[in-house]
């Protein structure tokens, strides 16, 4: 394997991670932002208020983004394996 398959490969990980990541990351940040928002202009201090929405926003974007992140990883491994079979047969 030379080093430019190597890069691409490890290229390729990090893109799917990234990928993978973000919606479930996303989500609550921007909940969080809001909740922030509305605490602050309501002078409302209660660190257990932001929990919930963060957590149903947390589900909410698994579910929603669960069919993406199976095909995203599928995708993945199916190049990965393809990659190796391509390596292999040299």
């Amino acid at each position: 394997m030379e080093s430019l398959d190597v890069v691409a490969v490890l290229h390729s990980a990090m893109i799917t991670t990234l990928m993978m990541c973000a919606p479930l990351l996303l989500a609550p940040l921007i909940v969080g932002l809001l909740m922030a928002l509305l605490q602050a202009v309501t002078q409302i201090s209660d660190s257990a208020l932001a929990f919930l929405p963060k957590l149903v926003a947390t589900g909410t974007a698994g579910w929603l983004a669960g069919p993406f992140l199976a095909r995203s990883l599928l995708g993945f491994g199916q190049t990965m394996f393809d990659r190796l079979i391509a390596i292999g047969g040299q």
